[in-house]
């Protein structure tokens, strides 16, 4: 990864300052609506930051646009009959295991896919990435996709795969081996089942409505983020991969 060079807008050892720049973004955004409030958390506030290098200003923009296109596309109203035909062959699911720091994994398949509505997949993306934030353990606050390639794609990629033991070097320093599954080069004999990944996710809706249901202010007061219109999304297509050093 690299990162351009230029002065930080805080300095990130003083917990003073940090905290300051936390309740300045807090009070540029305005009153919330209730489900804002609960995205907006202190833990949130500071990603945004962080990702802009504690800018105020910068930080409250990508907010502002992140709780646009939530008030637009209601991600946390996403349940999983809406979106469990394009899991049945398990392309896409948050794995039962975590890795080594106790991280949520998201594991991904393209070549199981099953659908060719763009609109649908976008949504169970979007579910499914959902839900592995909301899993996370308290105090957590990243999580681990893999990608599972087929031979010819992980040719034009550098990647982590099975048939590579520098590569599985590389896995094993993040994910323990007991609790891998051997079909990813671990010893776990744990396999995607779709009726208990279901049984699962329908839990999971439970607590996401709780979560997410007292909401007696539907709008924010800032009218510009309230996304009234459903944004459109484009295809992309784009390669995504890892290699860690």
């Amino acid at each position: 990864m690299f990162r351009r060079k230029h002065g930080a807008d805080v300095n990130s050892d003083d917990a003073e300052q940090r905290e300051a720049k936390i309740s300045e973004l807090k009070a540029a955004l305005g009153t919330l609506s209730a489900r804002g409030e609960k995205y907006c958390s202190e833990a949130c506030l500071r990603r945004y930051l962080e990702a802009r290098n504690w800018n105020v200003a910068k930080s409250r923009k990508m907010l502002e646009e992140s709780l646009k296109w939530r008030a637009a596309y209601k991600p946390e109203d996403i349940r999983w009959p809406d979106v469990s035909v394009e899991a049945e062959t398990g392309k896409m699911y948050r794995a039962s295991f975590r890795d080594r720091e106790g991280r949520t994994v998201v594991v991904m398949k393209p070549t199981k896919q099953n659908t060719s509505s763009h609109e649908g997949q976008i949504r169970f993306l979007v579910y499914t990435l959902e839900n592995a934030i909301f899993s996370l353990p308290e105090g957590q606050e990243k999580m681990v996709i893999k990608i599972f390639l087929d031979p010819k794609s992980v040719e034009k990629v550098n990647f982590v795969y099975q048939k590579d033991e520098e590569s599985m070097k590389v896995m094993y320093k993040y994910i323990d081996p007991e609790v891998l599954p051997v079909e990813f080069g671990g010893k776990s004999n744990v396999v995607y089942n779709h009726e208990e990944y279901s049984e699962l996710m329908i839990q999971d809706d439970i607590k996401t409505a709780s979560f997410w249901a007292v909401d007696a202010k539907t709008n924010h007061a800032n009218p510009a983020i309230n996304g009234t219109l459903v944004p459109e999304v484009a295809p992309q297509s784009s390669s995504l991969a890892a290699k860690a050093s």
